[in-house]
């Protein structure tokens, strides 16, 4: 197990906010916390709660957002399930929004 320390929050939050993941109120909530390892402690409790589909799945993606996690985002490649790299492999970045589009595998 690795425990992280250097996240932010904030982007995180913010990043799953603008993609629907979490809830205004869920946002609000989370940044009333004032310690950071806390906020990261709810989001994770929230999205493991979250019946959204790909809550992890954006996780991921705002994480590889945050250039000084790419260590990270290189241990999670290495420990992937061969599914998530399908899945990830299928989202495309729509022009000119920067929007993240799921294809299905037949438009690969």
């Amino acid at each position: 197990m690795t425990v992280v320390n250097s996240v932010n929050p904030a982007s995180i939050i913010d990043f799953l906010f603008q993609e629907d993941v979490i809830s205004h109120d869920d946002v609000d909530a989370l940044r009333c916390k004032d310690a950071p390892k806390q906020q990261s402690r709810d989001l994770l409790n929230k999205l493991h709660a979250s019946e959204h589909p790909q809550a992890f799945v954006q996780l991921y993606l705002a994480i590889k957002e945050e250039p000084h996690l790419q260590w990270l985002i290189e241990r999670i490649d290495n420990f992937t399930d061969q599914s998530l790299v399908d899945l990830l492999q299928q989202l495309y970045i729509g022009e000119p929004t920067g929007e993240y589009v799921l294809l299905p595998r037949e438009a690969l």
